[in-house]
């Protein structure tokens, strides 16, 4: 399915079932098939649910506009809209937890019933005030370090008709990590550790015990931020948790939403 967005961005989504939305955000880079486990799991529990593909990434238009954590905050509130989306719940891993918190920093988290996050940082840079930044990333060697290849996400392969899928997308649209750089550099400046102080909705953080990308105590940490906080770190799982350990998470995912 197609979505215009307000500055003339098309963006593809699926939208399957019905029953409590859940919209799920991919990483950087990533495809909304990366979520086919979650999709045909949360269908099956009578759930409503979307997959977006934001713009530069998937089978949504390559684009030089609004490249920025704002403008992405911005798509998934239009969608929300556009769809008529009562209380959804938002689910996003890595970059994608990070598009809402930048949602919930433009529109609050009022309209949402719960957010979940999935290995994501609240802040990609480690400095004096945070020990869990991505990899090595400092002030020192942000931007540059970003241009770099971030070496393999996963610690287990992710399930085998997933992977099927993600390829498939990879081969007929492929993800232009060039021109998606302003994205990633104005992703890694960014610090959510306020607006999820100011949370009213119940969260969840999840972390993958063996991400090469984040130290998962971190989970803990931002989860004591909030009035409302929870987490879960899935053992034998890397960065893309929902795929390398599908079965586990999804059950972690239900027993939040229905707590």
């Amino acid at each position: 399915m197609k979505f215009i967005t307000s500055d003339k961005v098309t963006l593809d989504y699926s939208d399957v079932g019905i029953g409590q939305p859940i919209l799920f955000l991919a990483g950087f880079g990533a495809s909304k098939e990366i979520w086919h486990a979650q999709a045909t799991f949360f269908e099956a529990c009578q759930f409503r649910v979307i997959q977006l593909d934001v713009r530069n990434q998937g089978l949504s238009q390559h684009t030089v506009k609004g490249l920025r954590m704002s403008r992405m905050a911005k798509d998934i509130a239009e969608l929300i809209s556009a769809l008529g989306l009562d209380k959804p719940i938002l689910v996003g891993n890595s970059m994608g937890a990070a598009c809402i918190w930048a949602y919930m920093s433009l529109y609050s988290d009022k309209q949402l019933a719960k957010v979940v996050a999935i290995d994501q940082s609240p802040k990609m840079i480690a400095d004096e005030t945070w020990d869990y930044g991505f990899k090595d990333l400092t002030w020192s060697s942000f931007p540059t370090q970003l241009r770099l290849d971030f070496g393999r996400a996963t610690y287990r392969k992710i399930d085998a008709v997933t992977n099927s899928l993600v390829t498939a997308v990879k081969q007929q649209h492929p993800f232009d990590r060039g021109l998606d750089l302003p994205l990633l550099v104005d992703h890694a400046f960014q610090d959510w550790r306020d607006v999820i102080r100011q949370s009213t909705q119940p969260y969840l953080v999840i972390a993958g015990e063996k991400s090469p990308y984040f130290n998962p105590k971190f989970a803990e940490v931002v989860a004591q931020m909030g009035a409302d906080g929870h987490f879960e770190i899935i053992e034998k799982a890397g960065h893309i948790v929902m795929a390398e350990q599908s079965g586990l998470f999804n059950q972690v995912l239900l027993t939040f939403i229905k707590a």
